[in-house]
């Protein structure tokens, strides 16, 4: 799952299906790139469809017969669902249990008992990182809001102190670290292993999140000084609810899927035999989807079970977890579907050529394609995996840390300056009461400065190791 098997390897170098030049292939990329964020942004349509329309303008456009285009969509999306699709599934599972069962907000008011003063704005990025790790952006926002607002009002916080490092956790963990979808793409996209761009997003994500979060909270505050909305406080889920789960054993829910994933890892790295008997057993219990799904079954009575939540309630909390991320996978899907007709149609290997030819290092080169889909289509996910597509070719012969760094390099540039393209920018000024530019001023900045130092840091890190 975590590495693209050697059939789709094969599958992605095939003689491409048009013999166009590299300016018709330029101006096909352009055209169908356009078309996606024409209909997305001007037409307000699904990203579903606009994905699948511009990968047929782009075949089209390319050269390419239009049943081969056809083929070529298809194939990408049933190969990027059949990577990833189980794996959102079940993260969406396991947020929903979270969320459902009371222990997002026991780990919530645990930490917050400890914090106080100027430790406050830590406790939220802390908070934001460790719920975010499991959860989708949205929905991380929707459970963490209420939290921000009421610290704020009842602490007497700037709401901009409280609220930056929250969102800054909840965006990093959503752009760098799988088992979030828009990473899981690039890594199937790209090939790279997943145990290892795990570990090295960590590591990207700490000096990020303390930048974008906690340091630049204290400026934010000053630019933006307002209180928190009386009228978007909403009561909390575990309000309704007689007990929740303990501190420890959600926590230990939430990191365990990382756990294994981190130890299959490690194992890899130390023992380096395919023919050991343990590291054959972790490649099984550290594979993504057998980790997240151990880590479901166990939240079953670590967290379901503790809220007094009968066997009878946990299939229909399965079945409304499940329906919300239809568009996602149907958004990933179609992303991978046009990721194919990129690779088939020549473009992979034409950027190949380009970034040879001008000497571009393929991490910059990525973090900026990147930034230039996420400006006109306003989705991280949508850039993410049009991006991956487009530098995979970039991976062939790139070292295993290597090509884990040019998927956070992607997951970087899709990050860049959110504004009213973005769905989330709209989410965030609602929450907060923010003007257009109030938002602009705190959460657009701070989502440029995740993505810039981010971005630095995968550099950085390249020449390192």
């Amino acid at each position: 799952m975590t590495r693209l098997s050697v059939e789709m390897l094969a599958a992605d170098t095939v003689e491409p299906i048009t013999s166009a030049g590299h300016a018709q292939l330029g101006i096909a990329v352009l055209a169908g790139i356009a078309v996606i964020v024409l209909l997305i942004t001007q037409f307000k349509l699904h990203a579903f469809l606009s994905l699948t329309l511009g990968s047929l303008v782009l075949g089209a456009i390319a050269g390419a017969p239009l049943d081969k285009a056809i083929a070529s969509f298809s194939t990408g999306l049933g190969t990027t669902v059949a990577g990833v699709g189980v794996l959102i599934a079940l993260g969406a599972i396991l947020g929903k249990m979270l969320a459902d069962s009371g222990g997002a907000d026991q780990i919530v008011d645990t930490i917050l008992a400890k914090a106080g003063g100027r430790s406050m704005p830590w406790a939220m990025v802390l908070i934001a990182s460790v719920i975010g790790l499991p959860l989708f952006f949205e929905v991380g926002v929707v459970l963490l809001i209420p939290v921000v607002l009421m610290v704020a009002k009842r602490g007497n916080y700037s709401l901009m102190r409280i609220g930056i490092p929250a969102l800054a956790g909840l965006s990093v963990m959503h752009g760098l670290v799988p088992p979030h979808p828009g990473p899981l793409v690039a890594i199937d996209a790209v090939g790279a292993n997943l145990g290892v761009t795990l570990a090295l997003g960590v590591l990207v994500a700490i000096p990020t999140v303390i930048i974008a979060g906690p340091l630049f909270s204290r400026y934010a505050a000053r630019w933006v000084d307002v209180p928190a909305p009386e009228r978007m406080i909403p009561s909390r889920v575990s309000e309704d609810l007689d007990k929740r789960p303990g501190f420890g054993p959600t926590l230990a829910t939430i990191l365990l899927p990382v756990v294994l994933m981190l130890s299959k890892a490690l194992v890899d790295i130390v023992i380096d035999d395919p023919g050991n008997t343990v590291q054959r057993v972790f490649d099984v219990i550290g594979s993504p989807m057998i980790a997240l799904l151990t880590s479901v079954l166990v939240g079953i009575f670590t967290l379901l079970r503790p809220a007094g939540f009968g066997k009878e309630r946990v299939s229909p909390l399965v079945e409304k977890s499940l329906a919300p991320i239809a568009g996602i996978l149907l958004i990933v899907g179609a992303g991978g579907g046009f990721k194919q007709t990129l690779i088939d149609t020549g473009v992979g290997q034409m950027v190949l050529d380009i970034s040879e030819d001008w000497s571009i290092p393929a991490l910059l080169l990525a973090w900026l394609i990147a930034v230039a889909i996420r400006l006109a289509t306003g989705s991280a996910t949508v850039a993410t995996v049009s991006a991956a597509g487009l530098v995979a070719p970039l991976a062939a012969d790139m070292s295993t840390t290597h090509a884990a760094l040019l998927v956070l390099a992607i997951g970087a540039g899709s990050l860049f300056f959110s504004h009213v393209n973005d769905a989330g920018f709209w989410m965030v000024k609602e929450y907060f009461g923010l003007s257009v530019g109030q938002n602009i001023k705190t959460w657009s900045v701070m989502e440029t400065i995740i993505s810039v130092v981010a971005g630095g840091v995968v550099l950085l890190l390249s020449l390192i190791i």
